[in-house]
């Protein structure tokens, strides 16, 4: 080989050299700045994973959420292995718009009451209001009853004009057993919008109020879960909700025209065993702010709302009375908690 290319040769292979240095400069320093994760691909974090694994729960399995106006709480329920689904967490809601009663136009800045269903489409990832899922308001019941309006959310800011309102850290949680939920299978989840807490004592209040017989409906749907631990199948028909049934074969029903024939799944009340039980009875209450807390907003047989504070203790783990399933005569097993919940 003569000098020239001798020398042309050891020039390229110097470039070789300094170009494969180069690659792992950047490849270490890839490696040392990896891109910050957003918000809503936040892991859920250890505290949250472990409670999940010390009541017998999966991340990937399906959740079932509640929320309830006057007490300011939203509730995330998760499903077991048995098909039921367990209390995983109460948490506070910072702020909603409105008073008790149901979203009936856009523009009157009411917070949605009645069941709706989120699927992934309704994830907000990307909210202006750190991370949110929108309800999916107006659903066939409020279009049936021409009510309007659109994104009602439940988001971070804890500030609301029509929405549900956490703190950005307890949103960003929510938003992520969503997330995991659907990643493991569930293709939509129920969210059941009560204006309190729809025990026969709080709805007795309201027997003169003009959403008394609208609440009424939602309290089947409250008191098919308290027995069953399932979230009940919803239809509407003559603009009305019909909780507990099956609906057709071809799946088509007018939520304005004639109700259909229905069929009414049977299934065995929540009866768990000694240890099961006991994962059934804790209550883990997060503590966080309540804006509407101050004030009991209910109007009782047509008073106007009292300033009463709302007591309880904050960021305790309560435990209720022990569950008295209701009698069932000719039940059946419960069949896949995953195929119960269709909009």
């Amino acid at each position: 080989m003569r000098l020239a290319d001798q020398g042309g040769e050891h020039v390229r292979s110097r470039f070789r050299i300094s170009a494969l240095l180069a690659a792992a400069a950047l490849l270490l320093a890839g490696c040392g700045s990896a891109p910050e994760l957003t918000p809503a691909e936040q892991p859920l974090p250890k505290e949250t994973l472990d409670l999940i694994g010390k009541k017998g729960m999966q991340p990937g399995r399906p959740i079932f959420v509640r929320i309830f106006k006057e007490e300011s709480e939203l509730e995330i329920w998760k499903a077991r292995d048995d098909g039921r689904f367990y209390h995983f967490k109460t948490y506070p809601i910072c702020n909603w718009s409105g008073e008790i009663g149901p979203k009936l136009k856009k523009g009157d800045k009411q917070a949605p009451e009645g069941f709706y269903t989120v699927t992934p489409r309704q994830m907000k990832p990307d909210s202006s209001f750190h991370v949110a899922f929108n309800l999916g308001f107006p659903n066939a019941y409020d279009r049936a009853n021409n009510r309007t309006g659109e994104y009602l959310m439940v988001h971070g800011k804890c500030k609301s004009a029509g929405c549900y309102a956490m703190t950005d850290a307890l949103a960003e949680e929510i938003y992520a057993l969503a997330r995991e939920a659907f990643r493991g299978g569930q293709s939509s989840f129920e969210v059941h919008a009560f204006p309190f807490r729809m025990t026969e004592d709080k709805l007795a209040r309201f027997k003169k109020h003009k959403w008394y017989s609208f609440w009424a409906t939602l309290k089947q749907g409250y008191d098919y879960f308290e027995t069953y631990r399932v979230p009940p199948t919803v239809a509407v028909c003559e603009r009305r909700y019909v909780v507990n049934v099956s609906t057709p074969a071809s799946g088509r029903i007018d939520p304005a025209g004639q109700c259909p024939r229905f069929q009414r799944p049977l299934l065995e009340p929540f009866s768990p065993n000694l240890i099961d039980q006991q994962i059934a009875d804790q209550r883990i209450v997060v503590p966080g702010p309540k804006g509407r807390e101050a004030t009991a907003l209910a109007w009782s047989d047509g008073q106007p709302p009292v300033a009463v504070p709302q007591g309880g203790a904050k960021g305790s783990i309560a435990t209720p009375a022990p569950f008295a399933p209701a009698a069932s005569s000719k039940a059946v097993s419960i069949p896949s908690a995953l195929g119960l919940n269709q909009p």
